[in-house]
């Protein structure tokens, strides 16, 4: 029986000599390369793909069904998010504003907060009954407390108003006219032939 044991001989040579022990306590030196600890495999290792199993194949077939179904959904939610992100952006920008506007406010903000939310208070405590009351009042007295400090901002605000109510009554009169006379030409053209 053979016993292997290692010493180094010299610092110098780094290497260790291998000894191989026989039965008779004799050291015998071997040669490094006649171990099979020190030899390089005679063949190269090969790596063998594992094939895929049948859930594996079945949830790959599933994968690429569901892609090609659900791709046009996709493209139009993408649609959806690239015009949403701009405005999400825009109110989170106002937010940030407004809390700088707040944390920093003008001489005379809060007290004149505090009297446009007090006309609010009031228009709730008289608008007791109606639901429409109950929006009119409040908001009615909010925007007069709020006109009475702010009078340009009101001023603009009131013509675009004004503006914006004057198309959407001229469009409502036109629909509710298309409805009534549907038989009526829109333009009475005096050029044209036809009775």
């Amino acid at each position: 029986m053979l016993k292997v044991t290692g010493t180094t001989t010299t610092t110098s040579q780094m290497l260790p000599t291998v000894l191989a022990a026989t039965e008779d306590n004799t050291s015998v030196p071997i040669d490094r390369d006649a171990l099979s600890l020190y030899n390089n495999p005679e063949e190269p290792l090969r790596h063998a793909a594992r094939r895929a199993g049948r859930l594996e194949d079945g949830i790959a077939v599933l994968r690429t069904s569901l892609l090609l179904q659900l791709q046009p959904y996709a493209a139009r939610w993408q649609d959806v998010y690239g015009n949403v992100r701009p405005r999400v952006q825009r109110v989170t920008r106002f937010g940030s504003e407004v809390c700088a506007y707040i944390r920093q406010p003008p001489d005379g903000f809060y007290p004149r907060a505090g009297v446009i939310a007090f006309a609010g208070v009031v228009g709730l405590f008289f608008a007791r009954g109606s639901r429409v009351k109950r929006i009119v009042y409040p908001g009615g007295l909010m925007a007069v407390g709020a006109s009475l400090y702010y009078p340009e901002q009101a001023v603009a605000i009131g013509r675009s108003a004004g503006d914006r109510v004057y198309d959407w009554a001229l469009q409502g009169y036109v629909a509710v006219d298309k409805r009534v006379r549907p038989g009526k030409r829109q333009e009475d053209n005096p050029s044209d032939p036809r009775p």
